[in-house]
């Protein structure tokens, strides 16, 4: 349940407390006065986006603060402090469109608002009843009606009907069409070939690019390592660094004999004389093995092309060359073996279908089963919404284009409104007025004890399936009036026992049931305007609705009829 709605400069309302109760609460006011403003609070608690203009001038941002009874589905949720006693969750948005979300304090993000909102309340504005006319919220309504265990049924189809395309489109993939099949391994043939006859390795490349720089500068390197082989060791005459390092090392030895520190020394020098000779020798090998033979550069120039040549056709790499021609081998053998793979595919698909025929058999029944049972009790609202002459039916039949996700099957609503009238979809012959009726029938079919379904809406978003007791209504009530109002009324009261109703109305027939009676109003004197919210009792109230009926405040009339709406609530 919602106890306190607290709103802070948004759009015209510079400050509104709402303290909800139990039962029905209504909220009326002037055209223009801003009405709309609470579903827009309300929007914004639950996570919806913002947009620009939502601050009211002036302010430096705007506040939407929504405390809820602590639902028992909610005990031990991480998000919420261990010791919290009801759910507290707020919204603050800036005048540049940023906005941050709470909950119970800390922050949050606007998924979790959406999260607890979906499960904390039910909304269903003024235009809600346009979703009836779409035939998927027509099937969704009646599978909702038939009960949890068509949910399953209808999951399993989905599955179904998911591997169903999936086998299909594998055997579209294979491609039947004999001379797509030919030009196809041609093709193949030829990249097989091409790659083949270049023979790539993963390390060859690397290995290449190093030959090649060496070849290129093989004079320099040649020069280099014999130079460096002379100073080491000269081949003519001249001491060189071993012949340095071997007297050294000589020399040291002999003074050993007088001071045994220094024999390490001295087999440290030998070391790096024998050293010495081993580099030497190493650099005079590697001047003669870098002088390559003839045209060597360019077999390793060809070489890399044809490497450079493959990876541009093939992803960019030896390694994605390699998984190309993998991909190629695998493909041809698929489609060398078509026939067989053929057969075993549409074998595969013939049981597929026939599985999901099966699973939607078993929905199509119980929808057929179910639809004159819903057609009956939203005939029986009807006739409680003054629609006691209405003719409702749920037809069921099969889908034009086959099978899909949600079955076989195309669930219309039709209504003939009036006698005489013959009966025709609800999207083609209802008004607004009968929409509004036919959508309330809805719902008090949803809430009565048994049955589960939310026009519009999913089985997760009816209030009723999850024990929770929040519905807000936003001028469902448009378009009718009179005998017909004070009827929309009663219903809207009746969802109120055992659980709280939020209705913004115009209807004086409305208003008049309500346990609790918000008024709203705005002041043009101030710039810019503002709304007030407050709630009504006694007097104001049979001022309210005296307002409401199109009178002023002193007619004697209108405020008996007032005081009659009061009377028969």
């Amino acid at each position: 349940m919602l106890e306190r709605l607290l709103i802070e400069n948004l759009l015209l309302m510079e400050r509104a407390e709402l303290t909800l109760g139990p039962g029905l609460n209504v909220l009326t006011g002037e055209t223009g006065a801003g009405k709309s403003l609470l579903a827009s609070a309300l929007d914004l608690l639950l996570g919806g986006r913002t947009r620009a203009g939502l601050v009211r001038d002036g302010a430096a941002e705007a506040y939407v603060e929504g405390i809820f009874t602590l639902p028992p589905w909610l005990a031990g949720d991480e998000r919420l402090p261990a010791d919290a006693q009801e759910l507290v969750l707020a919204r603050r948005v800036w005048p540049d469109g940023r906005t941050r979300a709470y909950l119970c304090g800390r922050a949050a993000t606007l998924a979790d608002l959406r999260e607890l909102g979906a499960r904390l309340l039910a909304f269903y504005g003024q235009h809600e009843h346009r979703k009836l006319t779409v035939t998927a919220a027509q099937l969704d309504v009646l599978d909702r009606y038939c009960g949890p265990a068509q949910g399953q049924r209808r999951a399993e189809v989905t599955i179904a009907h998911e591997t169903v395309r999936r086998i299909e489109a594998r055997l579209g993939g294979l491609g039947t069409d004999a001379g797509a099949r030919e030009r196809e391994l041609d093709l193949i043939a030829f990249e097989l070939a091409e790659i083949d006859a270049v023979a790539p390795s993963v390390t060859e490349e690397a290995d290449l690019r190093g030959e090649r720089e060496r070849l290129r500068h093989a004079e320099g390197l040649r020069a280099a390592a014999a130079a460096a082989a002379d100073g080491l060791s000269p081949r003519e005459e001249g001491t060189g660094a071993v012949g340095l390092l071997a007297r050294a090392a000589e020399e040291i030895a002999a003074a050993a004999a007088f001071d045994g520190q220094l024999g390490a020394v001295a087999e440290r020098l030998s070391s790096l004389r024998y050293e010495a000779e081993d580099v030497a020798g190493e650099l005079r090998a590697y001047f003669e093995a870098v002088e390559a033979e003839p045209g060597r550069l360019e077999a390793v120039e060809d070489r890399l092309e044809a490497l450079a040549r493959l990876m541009r056709k093939h992803g960019g790499s030896v390694e994605a060359v390699l998984a190309h021609a993998e991909r190629c081998r695998a493909r041809e053998a698929e489609l060398r073996g078509l026939d067989v793979n053929l057969a075993a595919l549409e074998g595969e698909l013939a049981q597929a279908r026939a599985h999901r025929a099966a699973l939607a058999d078993e929905l199509t029944e119980a929808r057929r089963a179910a639809a004159p049972e819903l057609a009956a009790a939203v005939v029986e609202r009807l006739g409680e919404l003054a629609m006691a002459e209405a003719r409702f039916e749920v037809t069921v039949t099969p889908r034009p284009d086959g099978p899909a996700a949600s079955g076989q099957d195309v669930v219309e609503f039709l209504i003939a409104p009036n006698p005489g009238l013959a009966i025709g979809p609800l999207r083609e012959v209802a008004s607004g007025g009968e929409m509004s009726r036919v959508m309330l029938a809805l719902l008090s079919v949803a809430h009565a004890p048994g049955h589960r379904v939310s026009p519009g809406g999913s089985e997760g978003d009816d209030p009723a399936a999850r024990g929770e007791a929040l519905l807000v209504f936003d001028e469902i009530d448009a378009g009718i009036g009179g005998h017909t109002a004070r009827a929309v009324g009663s219903h809207l009261r009746a969802l109120a026992v055992g659980r709280q109703v939020l209705c913004i109305t115009h209807l004086p027939q409305v208003a008049a049931l309500a346990h609790r009676h918000f008024s709203i109003v705005k002041d043009n004197r101030r710039s810019p305007s503002v709304t007030t919210v407050s709630r009504l009792d006694g007097d104001r109230i049979l001022a309210e609705l005296v307002r409401m009926l199109g009178a002023d405040a002193e007619d004697t009339a209108a405020r008996g009829h007032a005081r009659e709406l009061l009377k028969a609530a």
